[in-house]
């Protein structure tokens, strides 16, 4: 539901997945018998891109997504990378991990004991707006029905208390490390008013450690930008992936086919 504003537009121009996480609302089971860490969420996304026959591909990510293509971007399945707020630029040690585990547990507490009156929360623009403060700056831009589904979906998410915990332990396995072994084009992006992942705290090891990283503010958008700006957000990655696509990819597309472009967004 994250990238339901660009799909549209995005599948105008290329082949898109949209897989959904493992152990997050529709999508796989994630092992029981695994921790949860960064990396073996990017082997079940690697797993679920298998099963389609997709090798490489261009990689748009938000928050947890946006940690997973770059763990892709390290194993060489990405032609390139739009990281959106990527989770995972914290250090051990310097609190961030804590304080997001602390703030994703509130979150939970809130979406449980607001639900049997999600109906009414979501009715007005207003109380959208302020019901989805946290996550994007215009909550108002989704219908009713939307927020609903936005707020109930994360109540069904199988892995937010295994995620939570290996926060609140400050896990080495929730940090995006080795950076320098990616090689495709990435973008940084980072919401001017992200609450959940400040740029100011979680940005900087990014741009230190990503080779040749480009990096850009997204100007009124909150952690979840896809919904504040889809406009914005559809022609940064629409730029971003042709001035990455070899020439006769992007002939392909201009004699009105869609070429062979696959991007996935996590």
């Amino acid at each position: 539901m994250h990238w339901h504003p660009l799909l549209a537009d995005l599948a105008a121009r290329y082949e898109v997945i949209a897989p959904a996480g493992a152990g997050h609302d529709g999508g796989p089971v994630f092992p029981a018998n695994l921790p949860i860490t960064t990396s073996n969420g990017a082997d079940a996304l690697e797993a679920q891109l298998g099963e389609l026959g997709i090798d490489t591909a261009h990689f748009v990510g938000n928050s947890m997504g946006g940690a997973l293509v770059l763990e892709m971007a390290k194993r060489g399945r990405a032609r390139s990378v739009v990281a959106l707020a990527p989770a995972g630029g914290w250090s051990v040690g310097d609190g961030e991990a804590k304080r997001v585990g602390r703030f994703f547990a509130r979150q939970i507490r809130l979406a449980r004991m607001s639900a049997p009156r999600l109906g009414t929360i979501m009715k007005r623009p207003a109380s959208r707006r302020l019901a989805l403060r946290e996550v994007m700056r215009h909550g108002e831009l989704m219908s009713p029905a939307e927020a609903v589904e936005f707020a109930a979906a994360s109540l069904r998410c199988t892995v937010s208390q295994g995620t939570i915990q290996a926060l609140r332990e400050d896990s080495p396995q929730t940090v995006v490390g080795d950076l320098d072994r990616i090689t495709c084009p990435v973008l940084l992006a980072s919401p001017q008013f992200d609450r959940i992942l400040p740029a100011d705290r979680h940005a900087p090891r990014y741009r230190r450690e990503i080779p040749g990283v480009e990096y850009r503010t997204l100007p009124d958008c909150g952690h979840v930008p896809m919904w504040d700006d889809a406009r914005l957000i559809t022609r940064m990655i629409v730029d971003f992936v042709d001035r990455h696509t070899a020439t006769d990819e992007q002939a392909s597309r201009t004699e009105g086919t869609p070429g062979n472009q696959a991007v996935v967004g996590a």
